[in-house]
This record gives structure tokens, sequence and C-alpha cells, in this order.
């Protein structure tokens, strides 16, 4: 059974999934409903895009180049073990929205933390915060029995004006990979102003 995480708890994957190679990062979220009015009409036109994007960090905590970014501009790390399978671009429909297939055992080892996060594509133009997201999620699930791991949930908390998410992070320690759910709300427009505070 999955287990679900609290915002600042960590897990040991070898503990909790001892084979675990290969694991998908899902995430979800639906958009909450606008109350009536034409005010609400016109506010509600515009898709909901959250992009899903992992950032692969160093023993300083730091990218060692844009390359080091996955996301729906580059799908595909250059080591090849963590591919985004695309973008979703209104979160409609059930279960994940959008999947990053992650092969641990491929992971260069110059590379010790996965920080998972989630941003709202043209956030600001369209005024757009994750107060007006519900049922969001990430989830991590081993690929090998299809099992999920854990899950960790944003609904029922206030992320009013918070336009990007640090969702969780799978790091190294020592000879193991743990997970460590995060869920700390920042303001920025899109992934770029995310990565730029790792460079």
């Amino acid at each position: 059974m999955a287990i679900n995480l609290q915002k600042g708890q960590r897990i040991s994957l070898k503990k909790e999934a001892p084979s675990l190679t290969k694991l998908m990062c899902g995430l979800g979220w639906d958009v909450a409903q606008k109350s009536g009015g034409l005010l609400g009409m016109f506010q509600g036109q515009a898709n909901f895009d959250l992009d899903s994007s992992i950032l692969c960090l160093n023993s300083n905590d730091k990218l060692s180049s844009k390359s080091d970014v996955v996301y729906y501009g580059n799908l595909r790390h250059k080591s090849g073990a963590i591919t985004h399978l695309g973008d979703n671009l209104t979160g409609k429909g059930e279960g994940d929205d959008e999947q990053i297939l992650v092969n641990l055992s491929d992971i260069p080892t110059t590379i010790t933390k996965l920080v998972f996060v989630v941003s709202i594509y043209d956030c600001l133009s369209r005024h757009q915060d994750f107060s007006q997201v519900k049922n969001a999620f990430v989830r991590l699930v081993d690929l090998a029995n299809k099992k999920e791991i854990a899950r960790y949930s944003l609904s029922g908390t206030d992320y009013a004006g918070q336009t990007g998410m640090i969702l969780a992070e799978v790091y190294r320690h020592e000879d193991e990979w743990k997970m460590a759910a995060i869920g700390e709300g920042i303001r920025v427009n899109d992934i770029q102003d995310i990565a730029n505070q790792y460079f």
C-alpha cells in the first residue's frame, strides 16, 4: 500500500521497494470551478497548464548545465536515465496528467539529487496561481510491478499567490535513494525562473 506523504516526511525507497530501479513520477491536477457570473466565465476561459519538471542537481545542490533540467522543452536527460512523456496543456482526464520515467541505476554519479517541481505556464498574464488548482498530487510508481510507492497531495493547502511548487526530492544517501516531500510554494513565471535559482 502506498505511503501518503506529509510535508517534510522522508522515506527510504530501498525499504519501501527493495528491488526498485525504474520509477515513474506522475503529476495530476484539476482546475477549481469558478463562481458564476460574467467575470467567472471570462476568467475560466484560459486553460491551466501545469508543467512538471525534474532538476538534476550535483553534490553542491546546483545545476551543472541547462541540460540537467528535464521538462517539456527537454524531454530526455542526456544520460538517458530520465524521460518526460510530454506536456499536458489542460489537466483534463483522470489519473496522471504528466509522467516522467526515471531509471535510478543509470543516473550519473555526479547527480546526487532529483528535485521534482511544477509550474503554471504563462501564469502571470493569465492571473493564475495554485489556489485555483485542486486535487493536485505527485506520486512515485515502481515500474517493475506498477505499484504505487508514495503519493503527496497538495489538496487542502493554501497556496494563494504561489505559481510554482517544489514538490519532492529524490536523493542519494550513502548506498540508497530516499524521497522527501517538500511542498514549498514559490512565485515564478515559468520553469526557467525555478532553474535560475539553482545555478
